[in-house]
């Protein structure tokens, strides 16, 4: 029996890395041969990696950069909404300030999900596949992407988080 209050534990699958690439195709080349496996998933100027060994949902997104490098942001990949939403209340309760997408086209494919910046304003997201592989559309272009790597796709993060409550 779980006390009243208590936050709900999260299985969490996989972590998640997605780094920004100047060319896709040159790193679908490196990551092919330093993990030893194919992508499960390429789209122009996208690919993605999932890692059995150790668990890591690797994403490369072809974007133009200067001096942000090449992060563009870090998640945990988890099994239901239900663990969105728990994994939300822990960061809040915490006193994280969170921002929600829910139902939303990401990455060729329909997430829930909620993110949270770090000091240096990296972000990390936890977030649920509801539909996966879906084909190519605007929701994850490159070519809305700014030179420092903004772009109003949810593939890379908005600058400022916001605080959405349930």
């Amino acid at each position: 029996m779980e006390k009243e209050g208590a936050l709900r534990p999260v299985q969490v699958l996989k972590a998640h890395l997605a780094l920004n690439v100047r060319d896709v195709t040159r790193s679908i080349d490196f990551y092919r041969k330093m993990l030893g496996i194919e992508p499960g998933k390429v789209r122009a100027g996208y690919a993605k990696f999932n890692v059995e060994n150790p668990p890591l949902n690797l994403t490369l997104n072809q974007v133009p950069f200067n001096e942000r490098g090449a992060l563009s942001h870090m998640g945990l990949q988890v099994g239901s909404t239900e663990d969105v939403l728990a994994m939300r209340e822990r960061w809040q309760s915490e006193g994280l300030v969170t921002r929600d997408e829910m139902q939303t086209n990401c990455c060729y494919a329909i997430q829930d999900k909620t993110w949270v910046h770090d000091p240096d304003g990296n972000e990390w997201e936890v977030f649920v596949v509801l539909e996966d592989n879906l084909a190519e559309s605007s929701a994850c272009s490159t070519e809305n992407v700014s030179s420092a790597g903004a772009s109003s796709s949810c593939c890379v993060p908005q600058a400022e988080p916001v605080s959405i409550s349930r």
